[in-house]
């Protein structure tokens, strides 16, 4: 598949509703190399879109067969975005157009280092554009949002406070440990989350740095928080604040500068790009001033021998100072697709979309004898498509082993990584043990698990209609199958 002439046209293996890349020659003179590279770059990245708005977004699996313990065969319906969104068919036809001339990017003098390198650091700019980011905002990719809120942690100078709601992902809750931490108690409602941080900051020494971690939305109950507000908040008193994107990016604008908040994180893998890739994006001056995130090549500028025998080091001050190491450049170029489909699909159309399956989902559930829908604003909240619950009588993670067994359905079981929320909303103690997985329980003890559903611009209606037509012939009937508890999760017997 790779093309063999300057005049060859490369197509991905798989059909493509989006248009061919055309190969660069293997040769051009240096003089207009650099200008070629650019133009191939945006030849790739900028792609027309053409389709229904109100039709799901064309994903990778939407087509795969899974079997069923009771016999047969269905598609599979993914409703597990929450934690991996699949990858839009535009994303891997870019990737898939690119990978014949992926190369090792920066200081190549190769052609395909040169193009790659290119490819590269357009990407960047067009994750600095997809956020809104100030002129002079540094954007450095990661490996997942997990990693861009420890790279954060380590930047921060040593002294600063910072304040972290305990209903917070644990990606956003632990990476402040070794610093001066408030745990801020759950709120019930956006204001009274405002109005709990304002308190928590009036109170603190204002001499010293200070940060905020918040999310965008959550990643139990799908639940919008008050970005905007809180930003104003926190620098009213002095401190800073990073949005914790990883829930939000995938269904609405993030913009840096109308929110006003100092950092974005956010991962591709939920962002509808595989790969392994993330991007910290905001402020440059604790990003430039701190020691490395990783010491190693690219992160150096220049590395000396002293006369004593030690060795100096002149580290770069952009994003390279922090992505020390080979860069995963196809998980920066499948972000950079991303952001332009979603940007080019028109967010407007894919709220709108989204909030029609989040309205017929909690219509659907709350039919259903014995569900509760979890929620920490309390009903009506402002949502994206996540949405978390419990069946009265079931162990959740027995629900949802029978979703996938015996129709196909993958949802996702447990506490979802937010352990002191998911307590907290299924009536238990922010401090108290609990596990995810299948813990067994008593005859009516309540276990401390939910089942949560998500979904998001690739998802067919269809889907979602056997999701409540599932939960409630498994409400209403029982399981058609033996279950067991195997090594913390719950499988088929048999």
């Amino acid at each position: 598949m790779v093309p063999t002439g300057p005049e060859r046209t490369y197509r991905p293996a798989a059909a493509s509703a989006y248009p061919r890349v055309r190969a660069p020659p293997l040769y051009r003179p240096r003089r207009d190399v650099a200008c070629f590279f650019r133009e191939f770059a945006m030849s790739v990245l900028d792609v027309a879109v053409t389709r229904e708005a109100c039709q799901p977004l064309p994903v990778l699996g939407r087509d795969v067969r899974v079997p069923l313990v009771t016999g047969g065969e269905v598609t599979y319906a993914a409703l597990d975005y929450a934690a991996s969104a699949p990858a839009l068919q535009r994303v891997w036809d870019d990737v898939a157009g690119y990978a014949p001339y992926y190369g090792s990017v920066h200081r190549g003098a190769g052609y395909l280092s040169q193009l790659s390198t290119d490819l590269f650091e357009q990407s960047r700019r067009t994750v600095a554009e997809f956020l809104g980011c100030r002129p002079d905002d540094q954007v450095v990719f990661t490996r997942s949002t997990t990693d861009s809120l420890n790279l954060l942690a380590a930047v921060v100078p040593v002294t600063t406070q910072v304040f972290v709601f305990v209903t917070e992902h644990h990606a956003s809750l632990l990476p402040w440990r070794g610093h001066d931490v408030t745990y801020l108690a759950a709120p019930g409602s956006p204001g009274e989350a405002v109005a709990t941080l304002e308190r928590a900051l009036a109170a603190r020494d204002p001499h010293g740095d200070a940060l905020v971690c918040v999310t965008g939305a959550s990643n139990v109950t799908g639940e919008l928080w008050p970005v905007r507000q809180l930003a104003a908040a926190a620098h009213a008193h002095g401190a800073r604040i990073v949005l914790d994107a990883a829930q939000l990016a995938p269904h609405h604008p993030v913009d840096i500068t109308a929110l006003d908040v100092d950092y974005v994180a956010f991962s591709g893998h939920k962002l509808y790009a595989p790969f392994g890739s993330g991007v910290l994006a905001g402020r440059p001056d604790w990003l430039s001033a701190a020691e490395p995130y990783l010491a190693g090549g690219g992160a150096s500028r220049t590395v000396a021998r002293r006369a004593d025998g030690g060795i100096d080091v002149e580290w770069h001050t952009d994003a390279a100072r922090h992505e020390a190491g080979s860069p995963n450049v196809i998980g920066a170029y499948a972000i950079a697709s991303a952001c332009r489909a979603l940007t080019e699909a028109g967010f407007d159309a894919l709220v709108a979309r989204e909030q029609q399956l989040v309205d017929r989902v909690l219509t659907g559930l709350a039919a259903v004898e014995g569900v509760t829908v979890l929620s920490l604003f309390g009903p009506g909240s402002a949502r994206v498509g996540v949405i978390s619950f419990v069946v009265e009588g079931w162990n959740s993670s027995h629900l949802a082993a029978a979703l996938s067994a015996e129709y196909g359905i993958g949802v996702r079981d447990g506490l979802f990584c937010a352990h002191p929320l998911v307590r907290t909303l299924l009536g238990g103690a922010p401090d108290e043990p609990a596990e995810c997985g299948a813990p067994d329980t008593v005859p009516g003890e309540r276990p401390l698990n939910a089942v949560r559903v998500s979904f998001g611009a690739g998802t067919p209606d269809e889907h979602v209609e056997r999701f409540l037509g599932a939960v409630a012939e498994l409400v209403r009937d029982g399981a058609k199958w033996e279950y067991r508890t195997e090594d913390g999760r719950c499988v088929a017997a048999g």
